[in-house]
């Protein structure tokens, strides 16, 4: 069963922003995962959202996505992201 990562950004620091998602995409080649969408955000249409920028990522199954996160080369990164960014990551299975 598919796993999605969706990731909800407000960028603090630009600069470490592209550094941060440069890393985030080489941790992720040897996952065999897919970004399906990255975009800013237009408007709230119902309730209320603090984020600029979305992401999602399909994962073959959360098992893989879970690795991924726990990964040496994703975890070397957080401390970056958390400079860089306000940042809240979930997953789904679909």
């Amino acid at each position: 069963m598919s796993a999605y990562l969706v990731g909800h950004i407000t960028v603090k620091d630009d600069e470490l922003w592209q550094d941060y998602v440069a890393g985030v995409q080489q941790s992720l080649a040897p996952f065999a995962c897919k970004v399906l969408f990255r975009g800013r955000l237009v408007s709230v249409l119902a309730g209320s959202h603090g984020y600029d920028l979305v992401v999602v990522i399909e994962f073959q199954d959360q098992t893989t996505l879970e690795a991924w996160y726990a990964s040496a080369s994703y975890q070397a990164l957080i401390p970056l992201r958390d400079q860089a960014a306000y940042v809240v990551l979930t997953t789904y299975q679909a």
